[in-house]
């Protein structure tokens, strides 16, 4: 009797001295698929295994997950590049510390969609988006930029175009489809219920233009400063999610297709219980398999693209010219 006591406060103690050795941690994202492999992590236990008690806040847009992490409502935040994020982090109130999801050739990512009525008109190339009316979400936003780098490709003038900012991707997808514009840039989801309801035509994948790194996960000054060991904890963890998305949901067969299999439905599945909560598992899944952007498996950024972006952001008008991109990265974490 005494000795199956003095075992069950030994178990006991060791569940208690394992919770009391969890290091709290915060992070704010978004609920998107470009997240994915902080999903993933906090799913398979890989915070848990660094000694991390991770809570994760989802906020409506890129721009608030950086404000959050710069005024300290969080310790880390998983975003897109953007004019308030480059603008922090140029003055040091967070840094990029790994890499998000990007563009790469040959992989689907965002797409380049016209409305019924331009296709009708004969705009059925990228090259055709000269004198056309587009929407995006927001001036500065990723769709923003990635306009400007197709202009450039394409050689026609930015300034040609009649921009139309809808606030949000779901007003930009309903403009498109209502034919109030001619064009827009849209993630994959969009894309794909557009092209199911017959309200828009697909013309080109923006990776067919050119290659972006579309975000990172950043980390606040206060904890590169006070909690490095801690930082470099949340890496590791973050950094296997990533390997783990890219191992599940990049793999191609012979013909470059995809492959869809058990391993990528769990994957997805995983995925989608955060992006899609409260939606059938098995279509969100499918959603999110088909909206899975190109991720290294290291989760390394792409700098030359980073600094790509700083300068024209800079020639826009839309971050400060102090902005440095050398300031924006933790090179000694960042691979």
């Amino acid at each position: 009797m005494f000795l199956r006591a003095l075992a069950a406060l030994s178990f006991i103690t060791a569940v208690l001295s394992s919770a009391f050795a969890q290091e709290r941690v915060t992070v704010g994202t978004v609920r998107a698929v470009s997240s994915g492999a902080l999903f993933i992590a906090a799913a398979q236990g890989y915070f848990k295994a660094e000694g991390l008690d991770l809570e994760m806040t989802a906020y409506q847009s890129p721009q608030d997950v950086v404000e959050a992490l710069a005024g300290n409502a969080t310790d880390f935040g998983l975003a897109d590049f953007t004019p308030t994020a480059f603008n922090l982090a140029g003055k040091g109130a967070i840094k990029a510390i790994a890499a998000q999801v990007r563009e790469k050739h040959d992989y689907e990512g965002n797409a380049i969609v016209v409305s019924n009525g331009a296709y009708a008109s004969g705009l059925r190339r990228i090259d055709e988006l000269a004198g056309t009316t587009f929407a995006i979400s927001q001036f500065g936003s990723a769709y923003h930029y990635q306009l400007g780098q197709t202009a450039r490709a394409k050689r026609f003038e930015l300034t040609g175009i009649t921009l139309k900012a809808q606030q949000s991707l779901d007003a930009t997808a309903r403009a498109v489809g209502s034919g109030q514009v001619d064009a827009a840039i849209l993630p994959v989801q969009y894309v794909r219920e557009l092209l199911i309801t017959n309200q828009a035509r697909l013309i080109g994948w923006y990776s067919e233009v050119d290659e972006q790194q579309l975000g990172a996960l950043f980390a606040s000054k206060k904890m590169l400063e006070t909690r490095r060991a801690t930082v470099e904890k949340f890496l590791s963890a973050y950094r296997h999610g990533a390997a783990d998305y890219a191992s599940a949901l990049l793999r191609r067969d012979r013909q470059t297709k995809r492959i869809s299999d058990a391993q990528s439905q769990a994957v997805a599945a995983t995925i989608a219980r955060y992006v899609y909560p409260g939606q059938a598992l098995a279509t969100a899944a499918a959603t999110v398999e088909a909206g899975a952007y190109f991720m290294d498996p290291q989760a390394r950024l792409d700098l030359a693209d980073v600094a790509r972006q700083v300068e024209w952001y800079k020639a826009q008008g839309l971050i400060d010219a102090s902005v440095d991109t050398r300031t924006i990265v933790d090179s000694s974490l960042a691979k």
